[in-house]
This record gives C-alpha cells, structure tokens and sequence, in this order.
C-alpha cells in the first residue's frame, strides 16, 4: 500500500512539474536547434525561453489572491474611508439622505403594492437597503431599495408558489425568495464571481425592462381608473384588453389618479425646463423636481381626508391604503419549508440575473459619471449581506434604485453614509405617519408607479441606434418584449439571452479569416516635410522610410482600394484569425485555408498514375487544353504559411488537432519539398506551450536538411538595465538611449537590410526565445525569416 502511494505520489508530481525539456524530447525537437540558434544570434546574448508548467498556472491563479488580510479588508471597504470623515462630508451626506427619503418613501409604498404585499413591506426593505449598504458597498452614488421590476417579480413569484401550495402566505415566499437570492449573490460575491454578469448581454436586460415598464403600467391602468373587475395578475396584453372592456366601470378614483399623474409629469417637466434654460442652478431644480413624489403623495392625503374622513371605509368615495402597521411588525426569520424553497428555485434565476444586472450597471454608470469605479464581486456582497439581512425585519428582494441612486449622484453626496441618515427618516415614518398614510389613494399610488417606469422603456431614438449598431440585436430586442408580454417575463430574459448567445457563437463559427499583403506606408505630415512633398512626392522627399503593415489581399475592408498591395513572396501565404481560434470554428479555418493555398500554387511533383483505375476516386484528373496546364504549371509551389496569432488568447485540443493535420495535408501537397509554418504575435504563454507541444515554433529534420541552408533571423531590442547616472534628471542619462532607440527605428521602421545599429552587443538581446525561431514578434519578423530561404527571384509581386 506504501508503494502504491509513493508512486501515485510521483505520477502527480510528474504531471504538475512538466519541464520544456521533456516536452522537447516527447516531440522530436531537433537537437541543434539551439546550437544552430545560438550561432546565429552571435555575437549577441542568447535567451532561451522556458514553457510554463502547471504548476505555474496553479500558481499564477492564486498568487493575488493568497493575502487573507487584503481580502477580508476588502469584504469591508467602509474600513478605507471612515477614518477620513469629516464634517463636510457629513453636511453633503445629511441633505442628500434626508432629500433621498422623500422620493424612495412614497416609491417603497408603492412598489409593496406590485409585490401583492401591504405598503409597509416597500419600507422595510428600503430601509434594509440603505442602513446596510455602506457596510458593504464600494458606491457612494448607489441607493439600494424597492423597485418595480423586482417588486413586480416578487409579485408574480408569490402568485406562482401560492397557486401550487395555498397554504404558504405571500409574506413567507416574499422573505424567503429574498432569503435564497441572498445566498446565490454572498457566494458569488466571496468566490470574486462579479464578470458573471458579462454573460447577460445588455440587449436581453433592455427588452426585460421594456416588457416590465409596460406591463407594470397595463398593470396600475385598471387602479388607476377605479375598475376593480379586471385581473391584473393576466398578461399584459389581456388587462389591456380586459381594462377597455371595463371602462365603464370608472370611478372617481380615476380623477385622483389622473390628475395625480398629470400633476406629476407637468412638476417634471417644468424643471426640466428650468434646467435647460437656467443650467446654473441646475442642482436647485433637481432638489425641487424631486419633491414632486412626496408633495403629490401629501396633497393627495389631504384631499382623502377632507374628503372621506366623515364616511366609513366601505363608503369612502375612492380607495385608500387603509391601516399600516406602525413600527417592525413583521420581524421574524424567513421560512425554511423544504417545499418553500423548492417551489422558489426554478424562479430564482430570472430575478437573480435581473438584480445583478440592474444593480452593476446602475453603480457603473453612476461611477464613470463621478470618475471613480466601483467593485462588482464586492457590490455582490452587499447585495447578498442586504437580502439575507432584510427578510428578519420583514424586507423582500432589493437592488439599486435608479431613480433614488440618480437623485444621490444629483445631490453630490460624498460617502455611502447616506444611507444612514435616509434609513432614520424611514424609521420615523413607519413609528409616527402610519395614520397619516392610512389615508392616501390606491390610484395616486398607482400614479406614482406609472410615473416612474413610464421612461424606462427604450425611445426610438435609442431603437434606431440599436438598429444601426448592430440590426440583429434590435431583432433580439423585439423578441424579447413580445416574449415578454404575451409569455412571461421570465421567459422573455431566458429567450433573449438565449438568442444573444446563439448570435454570438454564429458569428464565432462563420467569422472568416483573412489573407494579408504587405502595404509599404509612411507617415505624413512629418516635421519640415510638407513643403518637400509639395514639390517632390517622391518617397524620399518624405524624409523617412516607410513602414510595413499588412492589409486583406481581398480589399473586403475600409482601406482605400487605390493602395497598392502587395502578395506575399511567391508560395508564401499569411491568413489572420478574426474572432479566435478554437474548436467551434477551427474545422472552418483549415478547410478555407486549405482550399485557398492548394487553388493559388501547384503540387511540387504532378501525381502519375500508370492506369486511370489508380486515381483515388476524389482527386480530378490533370487539365487537358493547354491553356489549362501553362496556367497550372505558372502557378508557384508551396513554400511557407505564416499564421498571425494577435486575436487568438487561447487555445484548445481540437484547434491544435487541426493545425497539425493541416500541416501533414501541406506537407503532402508540396512533398518532396518542405513546408514552412510559422507564428507571428502570440502574446499568451500558454498558446505557446501548446504549439511547442504539439510540435510547432521550430523547423523540422527535413526543413534543416533542405537545399536552402536554414539561417533564422531574430528580432532585437534594448536590454533593460538599470538607470545609467542616478545623480543625473532622467532626461539627461536617457539622451544617448533614447537617441539610439531612434536611429534603430530609423533602420527598422523601412524593413532595410542594414545591419548597422549604434548599440553594440552587450545593449541588445533577442525580444524572444532562440529556442524557437519559428515564433516570431509580428508579421514583419515572420515575412523577413521566410525570405532567408526564399529563392532569388522570388519576391514580393502586386495582388
């Protein structure tokens, strides 16, 4: 058994201390590779460049993130900036939260409405939100609460449980669903999970928003009338259907919610207004607008009373909120019923995704604004701290607000304190208003909602944007809204990121290479040259030698199509990856890239057979006009394939799969000469490694021994040494170095053959490993190496 152990104990050593060596030796890598290399890199100093092993990566996965006091720090960033409070801080953040509770009071009422809860749940959870966020949130600008899209899930997700399991009541799914979004968002949170949010494009959260905006505002219509027949829990086209049928049921709560409505849109618009023309005092009139919320709620207080405070409820002339319970009334832990939360899991997805989505992309826009970003894994902790907190007292799932976080960036708030002073003023409102609120109408409430989401839907503006950017996107995005309202709005987000991720991967399989051609630019103006080039447009009056880049032989791009581009060396082609290479789409490449070099050169020795039934059925048979056979046999052979790796990051076993039988395929079409692969701009270490293994970034036996002596070429740059004179400025003990960088351009940036440079040895060493010669800088550096074994006569020629 000891024996056993002590040998697997060695197997997993092996496997996680690879060593390039081995790698070298398990594929073949000619043994003079480095001997031939180091001759040819005299007298300058050689680098050998080592592939990373495993355990490098297990290393390099976890080396930043090892500090336990960095990260438990981080869990509490408050810790950063408590210390520095002071008292201007706490002025600015005293008048935001003050300010900021007079808007997100009457929203909490109302939104609890759109959960099915009674209005004090939309204050609890405010007030969960803003007594916790600073804790844990990295946002000075970020209010966290109730909102429409979310109370609206919470609504429909209380619907859905309670009509599999009557028994539970809306209160325990409320706390316990917040509960279970809690747990999801604290995990994610602590394991630094915050890019998992990429993965729900912003075309699918659009079209969610939309479809909610409206079907919320479908939803209030009916309140807002006073028809108390139509079933808003339906879909969204069904209450407005339901809501025409039944308008001859209005009431006079429809002449409190419209005016109710139209009192508050005129109050928006007159300050904005106001604030285009008069933008100096644009953070008065922000303060001013909005009030709107709570002044509209209080005047509409006052009229119910006046109005129904001498009749019984049941005879009161429009509906009220009724009875608040004052204070915590609801304080309790959530309910853990295994059928609970088995119900709440196949719900739990879609407002998960939506309370992330919204709350990052709230907290970004509002930190690229201020200039200053924000965490996304740290503000999952807080959104998880929040909604695991906030079901005791009685909250249900929350996120950032838009409209309050909006009117904290308004008010210049300075630290996430603000929070504090907005949840004291919810604490005196559930303790000292609850009569007061007992009378203010169901349809100004229902006004208040309408108002709010009523510009969350895209404008055409944006859609026609949307429509230029990128069409099938608008195509996504009008799925996704119909989805939505004649579905559910679950579905609607699953349906558009579905779409989204099909549209993405369609374009990773199908996005098609590129053959390049070389393209000799200069810069123009230079210093002093504009005068010359007026009078002598030739090359050399431009005071510089041009450049090379490499642009689409098939000119499919913006250049412009009077350049003059030119192929590569005869039997030479260079192909550019667009979108990556790896197992979706390399099959696509090596076809295309196949099919194209066998097209374009000719097999170095014609295939003969003695007798026609000798011929593999696939292969065509030898042209036989003799137009056909000069026009074959003026085509070049196969000498070189360059692969420009600047988009590829990663690699897979199937893409390396593909390249090595792409290799044999070449090798056969071009037998018995050779065929050169090399690799230009591979960036990532771990590509490297897989090519090295697979065989590749270096010459074969046969490319040693061919005909051409095999001489590789490397490129140089300055050796990184310490500052020269420290007792001298910086521009000083630079001068003669940033001179010879200069003169080196000079003679690079034209691609010349001078090999003078005004560095000696000791300055430059190779900018990669001599090891593998094949790998090469950039395209200019793998195009330069296969002309060392390019015949004379061979070169360049016009596409």
């Amino acid at each position: 058994m000891a024996g056993l152990l002590e040998k697997s104990r060695k197997a997993i050593a092996k496997l996680f201390t690879d060593s390039a060596e081995d790698n070298a030796r398990a594929h073949l890598t000619p043994d003079n590779i480095v001997q031939r290399s180091n001759a040819a890199i005299s007298p300058f100093e050689p680098f050998i460049e080592q592939i990373p092993t495993t355990k490098h990566w297990i290393l390099g996965q976890f080396s930043d993130r090892l500090n336990p006091t960095s990260y438990f720090l981080g869990l509490l960033p408050f810790l950063d900036w408590i210390r520095r409070y002071n008292k201007r801080w706490l002025v600015a953040d005293l008048i935001a939260g003050c300010t900021l509770s007079l808007v997100m009071i009457p929203q909490g009422l109302s939104y609890a409405i759109l959960a099915n809860l009674s209005p004090e749940f939309g204050l609890f959870t405010t007030f969960a939100g803003a007594s916790l966020y600073w804790l844990f949130g990295t946002s000075k600008d970020i209010c966290v609460g109730a909102t429409a899209v979310i109370s609206l899930l919470v609504g429909k997700t209380g619907m859905n449980v309670i009509d599999k399991h009557p028994s539970f009541t809306r209160e325990e799914v409320a706390k316990t669903h917040a509960f279970l979004a809690g747990c999801v968002f604290l995990i994610l949170g602590l394991l630094r999970l915050g890019w998992v949010i990429e993965l729900v494009p912003h075309v699918a959260i659009s079209a969610f928003v939309t479809a909610a905006a409206i079907t919320i505002a479908l939803g209030q219509a009916p309140n807002l009338l006073g028809i108390r027949s139509v079933n808003t829990k339906a879909p969204a086209y069904r209450v407005l259907i339901d809501t025409f049928k039944g308008l001859s049921q209005v009431k006079l709560d429809a002449v409190v919610g419209l005016t109710s409505l139209l009192l508050l849109m005129s109050v928006k618009r007159l300050f904005d207004y106001l604030t285009a023309r008069k933008p100096h005092r644009e953070k008065l009139w922000n303060t001013l607008s909005s009030l709107r919320l709570s002044l509209t709620v209080f005047l509409y207080i006052l009229v119910s009373y006046l109005v129904n405070w001498n009749f019984p409820p049941e005879e009161f002339k429009f509906r009220t909120l009724g009875h608040i319970q004052a204070g915590f009334g609801h304080i309790g832990p959530p309910s853990f019923q295994v059928e609970l939360i088995k119900s709440l899991l196949s719900e739990l997805p879609a407002t998960a995704i939506v309370i992330i989505v919204e709350h990052i992309a709230i907290g970004k826009s509002l930190a690229q604004k201020n200039n200053y970003t924000i965490d996304p894994s740290q503000e999952l902790v807080a959104l998880g701290g929040i909604n695991l907190a906030g079901p005791f007292i009685g909250a249900y799932a929350s996120t950032a607000s838009f409209g309050g976080s909006a009117l904290l960036s308004k008010a210049r708030v300075k630290t996430p304190l603000a929070g504090v002073f907005n949840a004291v003023i919810f604490v005196l409102t559930l303790y000292a208003l609850d009569r007061v609120l007992y009378w203010t109408p169901i349809s100004t409430m229902a006004a208040l909602i309408i108002h709010a989401v009523i510009s969350l839907p895209m404008s055409p503006a944006e859609l026609r944007r949307l429509w230029r950017i990128s069409p099938p996107d608008l195509v996504i995005y009008t799925i996704g809204v119909l989805a939505s309202i004649f579905s559910t709005l679950e579905n609607g987000i699953y349906v558009t990121t579905a779409l989204s991720a099909c549209l993405l991967l369609i374009r990773l399989i199908h996005g098609q290479g590129k053959f390049l051609g070389r393209v000799r630019v200069y810069r123009y103006p230079n210093s002093g040259t504009r005068n010359s080039v007026a009078t002598d447009p030739s090359s050399s009056a431009l005071g510089m030698l041009p450049r090379d880049t490499f642009f689409p032989i098939d000119r499919k791009d913006a250049s412009n199509p009077c350049i003059y581009i030119e192929s590569p060396r005869l039997g030479v082609f260079i192909y550019r990856f667009p979108e990556g290479f790896n197992y979706v789409n390399q099959t696509q490449h090596m076809e295309f890239l196949f099919t194209h070099i066998t097209k374009a050169t000719r097999r170095t020795t014609p295939l003969e057979y003695k007798n026609p039934g000798d011929r593999p059925w696939n292969e065509h048979a030898a042209s036989a006009t003799p137009d056909e056979t000069n026009s074959e046999t003026c085509k070049p052979t196969l000498k070189a394939l360059i692969l420009d790796f600047s988009t590829v990051s990663n690699i897979d076993t199937d893409a390396i799969h593909g390249l090595v039988v792409l290799h044999k395929q070449l090798e056969h079409w071009s037998f018995p000469g050779t065929v050169q692969l090399h690799f230009a701009s591979i960036d990532d270490r771990w590509v490297r490694r897989a090519l090295v293994i697979a065989g590749f970034g270096f010459p074969s036996q046969r490319e040693l021994e061919a005909p051409i002596p095999w001489d590789p070429s490397f490129c140089l740059a300055k050796k990184n040494t310490p500052a020269i004179t420290p007792n001298l400025p910086l521009a000083e003990s630079s001068s003669g170095l940033r001179s010879g960088i200069t003169d080196l351009n000079n003679s690079e940036i034209g691609n010349s053959d001078a090999e003078a440079t005004p560095m000696g040895p000791r300055q430059l060493v190779p900018t990669h490993g001599i090891n593998y010669p094949n790998f090469h800088a950039d395209l200019t550096a793998a195009v330069q190496a296969v002309s060392a074994f390019t015949a004379p006569g061979e070169g360049f020629r016009e596409v």
